[in-house]
């Protein structure tokens, strides 16, 4: 790649301290001055969104994530006033946690488990991997997470709590209240703490919507405390809002260092001039790259390992915001970007194979760190090279030999991991996803599929509780899949019922037993109390 091009495109942020990287993207040099007169509107229709416009028609919501960290920006005081008191409120018990002023019947905790999904779970986890044991070596609080329904999954998590159960305070997030992973992480924590004689309200705090049904349970059964989630807030937006705040501020990060980061990138991608602003700059690349419909996938490889988990955390932000079936006209259009990664330099070991010479359906988005860590580093090499200084080295080597493969990259270079560097990085990709969402013409803030999944799931459940109903009203008889929809009248659910008898039969609190047979559809099912 040319000299002369790398300092036509290469762009540095000195109040940030970042620089972007776009000279391996090989547009043409009339592209970006080509997209201005598509920017002009996507910046207008941002500016719109950040005064209060309904931006989520299926739940007639404003979305406001960007007032999180600029309270005087929001469209009326009462919700200005509304993130001050809650930002002092997650300081003050924060504060009162870590002094032992709020505490539970063992004293003071020292653990602390996080229980929701998606973006109330992938935000939190991000920032705690990659913030935990900073500086100090010491969190005020372990962290642990609930993050699905999987019985075996939280169980693992429990043993590694062990006997500081006690000493355990438990943050429950949903903002509906209604959310079944969260509800079953809820009830499985619970039921542990009854186990171990604890008395668990004295150890919960509530994340929730005003008058949701975690709300009310929380009020009833008087936990510690309750905290808001508001409706203008989407998951994938939350992780500056209680939702990540709260996890953070009781790990013993330094959250308004987080929020002072998103705000700096916020000032610099509110700019409404292209070649000036990072997140335009990024929003144009991804439109060239794919072809404004998803003909690339984007690889992120961040050469830190504290950034391990920024892949799956942009990997909802961005597959949740612009997968979408429909245009804003409402034309079938099938969008959305494809992202998945790891770390460097790991990949180089894993997938990079592929990158370099399979299939040419990426582009990559290389994160470079340039401090390596806190203190000297040893010299593993002659000539002073440390660890560090390899790292550096398989980064650059790789997107050198991607790029004689003509494979396109991104370089995003940030100085250091830190709460204002990880600030900016989640507002920068924020308003990467809105931008690029306006130029292509879809609306990044539903997500309707994700509703579709949960009515399908509440559907498989439902014929769950038939089929094992019906094999208890009929103790000892035997039924295929197929006989046993045929007498409920609902035989096309055949296939189904398969699948959840075999579920059934797998785990002995069911009380079902499975007789196998050939040809396989032919086993038989039976209710064994």
């Amino acid at each position: 790649m040319s000299w002369s091009r790398f300092k036509q495109h290469c762009h540095h942020y000195p109040a940030l301290g970042l620089s972007l990287d776009l000279s391996r993207m090989p547009f043409p040099d009339d592209f970006l001055p080509s997209m201005e007169p598509r920017f002009a509107e996507a910046f207008a229709a941002m500016a719109a969104l950040e005064k209060g416009a309904i931006a989520n028609p299926d739940e007639n919501r404003m979305v406001g994530h960007y007032w999180l960290r600029a309270p005087q920006l929001a469209p009326t005081p009462e919700i200005a006033e509304a993130i001050t008191a809650t930002l002092a409120a997650i300081k003050a018990f924060a504060a009162k946690v870590h002094k032992g002023e709020v505490a539970g019947p063992a004293g003071r905790f020292r653990e602390l488990l996080v229980i929701g999904i998606g973006g109330s779970a992938l935000g939190p986890q991000f920032v705690s991997q990659a913030l935990g044991r900073l500086k100090s070596g010491r969190d005020r609080m372990r962290v642990h997470f609930f993050d699905n329904t999987d019985p075996d999954g939280m169980d693992l998590v429990l043993k590694e709590i062990g006997r500081q159960l006690r000493r355990t305070l438990v943050v429950v997030i949903s903002k509906s209240g209604g959310t079944f992973e969260t509800r079953n992480g809820m009830l499985e924590a619970a039921a542990a703490f009854k186990a171990a004689g604890l008395d668990y309200p004295r150890h919960f705090v509530a994340v929730t919507g005003a008058g949701s049904k975690l709300d009310q349970t929380a009020e009833k059964e008087g936990w510690l405390a309750r905290f808001p989630m508001w409706d203008w807030i989407g998951g994938r937006t939350s992780e500056l809002c209680v939702v990540g705040l709260l996890p953070a501020a009781l790990q013993g990060i330094k959250i308004d260092q987080l929020l002072a980061g998103a705000a700096a990138m916020d000032r610099a991608t509110r700019v409404p001039v292209l070649h000036e602003n990072p997140a335009a700059l990024l929003a144009a690349t991804w439109c060239w790259a794919t072809d404004g419909r998803g003909s690339r996938d984007m690889v992120v490889l961040p050469y830190k390992d504290r950034l391990l988990l920024f892949s799956r955390y942009l990997q909802q932000l961005v597959m949740e915001s612009l997968g979408k079936e429909l245009d804003l006209q409402g034309r079938v259009v099938n969008r959305g970007i494809a992202v998945y990664g790891n770390k460097g330099s790991t990949d180089q070991h894993a997938y990079v194979q592929q990158l370099r010479e399979g299939v040419n359906n990426f582009f990559v988005t290389f994160i470079e760190v340039l401090r390596d860590r806190s203190g000297a580093s040893l010299e593993v090499e002659g000539g002073g090279l440390t660890s560090g200084d390899y790292l550096q080295g398989f980064l650059l080597g790789t997107r050198d030999a991607l790029s004689e493969k003509s494979r396109c990259s991104v370089t995003l270079t940030i100085p250091e991991v830190s709460p204002r560097t990880l600030g900016m990085l989640i507002a920068l990709y924020e308003r990467v996803v809105g931008l690029y969402a306006s130029l292509i013409g879809i609306n990044a803030y539903h997500q309707p599929g994700v509703e579709a999944g949960k009515k399908a799931a509440g559907g498989v459940i439902a014929l769950k509780l038939r089929l094992a109903e019906a094999l208890r009203l009929a103790p000892g008889a035997a039924f295929t899949a197929e006989s046993l929809v045929a007498q409920l009248g609902i035989p096309e659910q055949a296939e189904l019922a398969f699948k959840v008898l075999d579920h059934l039969a797998a785990n002995p609190d069911a009380k079902v037993a499975k007789s196998p047979k050939s040809p396989w559809w032919e086993s038989t099912y039976v209710y064994t109390a």
